[in-house]
């Protein structure tokens, strides 16, 4: 498998520190709100990541944070007259029922930054130690020109960088790129007790300490989107390195941005939408469809007629599995040659699926491979097809969207009323009473539940969820 490496700015063979394990930390979201659009495409890619890491067969430890302490969070609770705390809570608790909705895993860990606060202070004191930090006040800095690799990241010489910033009048730091590691409380604000005084970290902090705590002084991957590469991931290679005098990601790996209708999300634009507002539209798997849609590091437009395309692309992908689960419950044993050949051109499609997938995750051709894969099967697929060829496919079907977290949601029971409904319309045909059938069907059409009559049967398919 093979990689791109923001680091090395090359594509390198994926080689994990242990054999048969990766460890991988993700920048999770800032809970003072719902999520949007854009936090959603990293929080799906990596979900991806690790779901064809384990589908490899490695044991996976995917660490993935919450920031519960930041001036987002401190305005935000006080807009909604509640603690930070509460806030917190609340939005970790909406974050869950969205990601669910996208299909995205529960991370092996989920630690907030307010539950590290002590470690947080010890690994400060230890940048502290070794001449990396100083205190100015009650706030502690990170001195970027202590660390001789600050930059490496980006691309970005700590020089330029210098000359390109404006230090503000009261300014504390040494220098213009030093950032914050600690900072002393101010009226109001939520607080901890540290040496320096109250005080609560900075945003950088957080991660490296989470990781590190988690998954070692040395990961395997450290992903999030491009705009994290500077400073965020910059400054947490230098607080990790600095620490351990370690490598701390060897792969470091970044999606790229998302525009809306063509022009960058922005909410003075009113083109700003959290995953939420698109719930009340789209079901979220739609979402998740769109994003794998078109190679991670590619930009990637947002619009709802893209959507509508994805809602298309994915309902062929239930209709497939549903006709495969119908024809399966009524097939028989018998083989043809047809069908043999049917059976051993399926393991192409797997192999096809995973050249894509090694390379560099690319999951724009890993989902052509599969549609091209159901078009064989619907080609193939009738009633008159044996059950192990009808099962080759459909096993196939789901190990491969499975991979890419579709097809997650199961088969919906129909409810006594619609079943009631169908057995009325079979009646109404019966009877020959075709008027009365039309209705029951355009009924049913509307509220979900689609009626094909089949030689087999009547055939139910339930759009309603």
């Amino acid at each position: 498998m093979k990689l791109y490496n923001t680091l090395t700015k090359t594509k390198e063979e994926f080689i994990p520190l242990k054999d048969g394990e990766v460890k991988m930390y993700i920048c999770g979201p800032t809970v003072y709100s719902y999520f949007h659009i854009g936090n959603a495409r990293p929080f799906i890619i990596f979900d991806t990541f690790r779901r064809y890491m384990e589908y490899k067969g490695y044991k996976v430890t995917y660490v993935q944070n919450f920031t519960d302490i930041d001036d987002k969070m401190i305005k935000g609770a006080k807009q909604e007259g509640i603690s930070v705390k509460e806030l917190g809570e609340k939005f970790i608790g909406e974050y869950y029922k969205d990601a669910d909705g996208l299909g995205i895993k529960r991370a092996s860990h989920h630690p907030k930054a307010t539950d590290h606060i002590e470690d947080i202070i010890a690994f400060i004191e230890k940048l502290i130690e070794k001449g990396l930090a100083y205190v100015a006040g009650q706030d502690v800095y990170y001195d970027t020109t202590a660390f001789s690799d600050y930059g490496k990241l980006s691309g970005q010489r700590l020089e330029d960088l210098n000359l390109g910033s404006r230090i503000d009048i009261n300014e504390n730091k040494k220098n213009p790129m030093d950032f914050v590691l600690w900072k002393g409380q101010k009226p109001g604000e939520p607080a901890w007790v540290s040496p320096w005084g109250m005080g609560r970290p900075g945003w950088h902090i957080e991660c490296s300490v989470m990781s590190t705590k988690y998954l070692g002084e040395t990961i395997d991957i450290h992903g999030g989107g491009q705009d994290l590469i500077f400073p965020h991931h910059e400054n947490e290679i230098a607080q990790s390195e600095g620490v351990s005098g370690k490598p701390f990601a060897r792969y470091w790996i970044h999606n790229g941005h998302i525009n809306i209708d063509n022009r960058k999300m922005s909410k003075s634009l009113g083109n700003f939408f959290t995953i939420r507002d698109i719930s009340k539209e789209f079901d979220l798997e739609v979402v998740r469809l769109f994003m794998l849609s078109s190679h991670y590091r590619s930009p990637i437009n947002f619009s709802k007629d893209l959507l509508e395309q994805a809602q298309s692309a994915l309902d062929r992908l239930y209709n497939t599995r549903e006709n495969l689960d119908y024809l399966l419950s009524n097939a028989k044993d018998g083989f043809k040659e047809a069908d043999e050949d049917f059976i051993n051109r399926l393991p192409a499609y797997r192999d096809r699926f995973q050249r894509a997938m090694e390379d560099d995750i690319n999951t724009a051709d890993a989902l052509g491979v599969v549609f091209d894969m159901v078009r064989d099967i619907n080609t193939y697929a009738s009633a008159d097809r044996p059950k192990k060829a009808i099962r080759s496919a459909l096993d196939l079907l789901l190990e491969l969207t499975g991979v890419l977290g579709l097809l997650s949601k199961g088969k919906s029971d129909i409810d006594k009323e619609i079943e009631d409904l169908v057995e009325k319309r079979q009646q109404a045909r019966r009877d020959k009473n075709w008027a009365l059938a039309d209705q029951i069907r355009d009924e049913l059409k509307e509220r979900g539940i689609i009626l094909e009559d089949t030689p087999q049967g009547v055939k139910i398919i339930n759009r309603s969820n």
